[in-house]
């Protein structure tokens, strides 16, 4: 899985996904034109996506009807030197058993995006100085 993010103007940059292109800039107040989500609200979006899908998944899987699945997601708290903090509320508009409940909370919380944020990770950062021509 790879991702390329390519700057237009400013800090607005084309982030191309295996052939699907976002938009990702920062807001007005931070210095940038607003004409995307900034990558942390990206992060948060990709978070909510993951757990409504993987939710999805699973209840198909059952034969379950959950209706329009919401999930909302949030950075509650980012300090610097303290781990960050999400808040993830599946919201349901069908009738569920508290069985049913506590299962889908427990496969929410095991969407793969859930799992990067929570597990190890390493990230090697290079640079790489292009040739001037």
């Amino acid at each position: 899985m790879k991702s390329i993010a390519r700057r237009v103007e400013g800090y607005t940059h084309e982030v191309e996904v295996n052939g699907h292109t976002v938009v990702s800039d920062e807001p007005a107040d931070k210095g940038g034109n607003d004409e995307g989500p900034s990558p942390s609200r990206l992060l948060i979006a990709s978070l909510a996506a993951c757990t409504a899908t993987t939710v999805e998944m699973y209840a198909d899987r059952k034969g379950w009807e959950l209706g329009a699945v919401e999930v909302e997601a949030e950075l509650v708290s980012a300090e610097r030197d303290e781990p960050a903090r999400y808040s993830v509320e599946v919201r349901i508009p069908a009738p569920l058993t508290d069985e049913q409940a506590e299962r889908i909370k427990v496969i929410a919380g095991k969407c793969p995006v859930h799992r990067i944020l929570t597990g190890e990770v390493e990230i090697e950062d290079r640079v790489e100085v292009a040739p001037v021509r």
